[in-house]
């Protein structure tokens, strides 16, 4: 067995296509980890090339990210028709918050909203980027021809993208890969885009299709993998995110006792029992209320922002809001505690947020909230990197947060993780060479 990122030499010196909608100065989790696969890719003897579009409608841009793009990485962009665009002539507020997965709860969605997520999920299927496929098709079939690619990789949501990977291979026969970010039909979103049963069938039977026809389907958690297991008999590799080596100057901790949400906070991911426990404590504790400080940074819902006014905790927070990744890492690294929080459903049991990797290198201690079964929470517990807690158990999360505050009085609060080096992106490039 080849040792932990050192891959086969079979694919050394051959080129890669790899096709995002996501990069940089697009802001946000998605543009991560193809950014960093490219970063490491050519100490692998691997060319990656990379082709997005030209004209991107990206709801959250870091100019930061741009710095992290390699010099000597070839990229190739074509034009892209966005529906989007055309969206936020009725509403650019709601247009830019549905495009980066921030959904009103049903009983709260305006009229406008309501048309918005109907159109999105029954007339462009399987998303608002489909108009990319086809030109895309034509571009690329010459290109891939002419430049010596051996190997695609298509990444996604958006989901549409590895249609161009399928009619690709239907074209060149050339050897194609889709990695799979999050699911398809069973991601947290896909139930509130108001399908028709016909439009429900096709997203399903695409959805078959492309797993069915890519040579091998790449997947962030162990969960998606099992869900792909029942469609297709292809190979599935778990190649999770990670972490990076971040530049950042060490800065003294918060003075005040923090617990930092740092992300997008969307309606689905509100834990009351974590508001409840707070306001308790702040009641029960007079140290506790002197010192607490909820940091949230990043875009936060209406309705988490309200759940947090409703109990009591109005005073006690410091909104950011979104900030370049660079910052975030800065203030992340900052805070006392770090706050991880994913749906409570059955669907979200395969989500691994990619914040979780960079939280497990900050040395400082994590409390996670999720679903029972949930993958990430598996990691936590292997890396001793923090505690996860499921939606029923509010007073244990009280005495959790208690204990840290106590260490945090005590100056001798943070966490001691085992075994992160597995989870650094440099290891996983080495993982997805071995893939190709």
């Amino acid at each position: 067995m080849d040792a932990i990122g050192i891959p086969p030499q079979g694919f050394r010196g051959r080129k890669l296509l790899i096709i995002t909608y996501y990069w940089p100065p697009a802001g946000g989790p998605g543009v991560q980890r193809w950014l960093k696969f490219v970063k490491y890719l050519p100490e692998y003897g691997v060319e990656p090339v990379v082709y997005i579009p030209e004209n991107p409608t990206y709801p959250l841009l870091d100019e930061g990210l741009l710095a992290e793009v390699r010099p000597d990485v070839t990229i190739i962009r074509q034009k892209i028709t966005e529906p989007y665009a055309w969206a936020s002539m009725f509403s650019k507020g709601s247009t830019k918050k549905i495009s980066s997965g921030i959904i009103p709860n049903n009983k709260k969605q305006s009229l406008i909203q309501r048309m918005l997520l109907w159109v999105r999920g029954n007339l462009f299927i399987p998303d608002a980027r489909v108009l990319w496929v086809k030109p895309s098709v034509a571009y690329l079939s010459k290109y891939v021809q002419e430049n010596g690619i051996d190997t695609i990789i298509t990444t996604g949501p958006p989901h549409s993208l590895h249609l161009i990977g399928l009619r690709l291979q239907e074209k060149l026969s050339i050897k194609w890969l889709a990695d799979f970010r999050d699911p398809w039909t069973t991601i947290g979103y896909h139930k509130e885009l108001k399908l028709s049963a016909s439009a429900e069938a096709k997203h399903k039977a695409l959805e078959k299709q492309v797993l069915t026809s890519a040579d091998a389907v790449i997947v962030t958690s162990p969960t998606t993998k099992k869900e792909f297991e029942a469609l297709t008999q292809k190979p599935i590799h778990v190649i999770t995110n990670g972490y990076d080596v971040e530049k950042v100057q060490k800065q003294p901790l918060d003075e005040k006792f923090t617990l930092a949400h740092i992300g997008s906070f969307l309606s689905e991911r509100n834990p009351n029992i974590l508001w409840e426990a707070l306001a308790e404590l702040i009641r029960e504790n007079e140290a506790f209320r002197d010192a607490f400080q909820l940091k949230l940074i990043g875009a936060v819902s209406q309705e988490v922002l309200r759940s947090i006014s409703e109990a009591g905790l109005d005073g006690y927070v410091n909104s950011l809001g979104y900030v370049p990744h660079e910052t975030a890492i800065v203030e992340q690294r900052k805070s006392q505690v770090l706050l991880l929080v994913e749906i409570d459903s059955p669907d979200t049991q395969c989500i691994i947020p990619g914040k979780l990797f960079e939280y497990m290198v900050s040395e400082r201690p994590i409390v996670a909230i999720g679903p029972e079964g949930a993958d990430f929470a598996a990691i936590i517990r292997s890396t001793n990197t923090g505690v996860f807690l499921t939606y029923s158990e509010k007073e244990k999360l009280k005495q959790i947060l208690f204990g840290y505050f106590e260490e945090y009085q005590k100056g001798t609060l943070r966490s001691h993780p085992i075994g992160l080096q597995q989870y650094s992106r440099k290891n996983l490039t080495g993982e997805l060479v071995k893939v190709l």
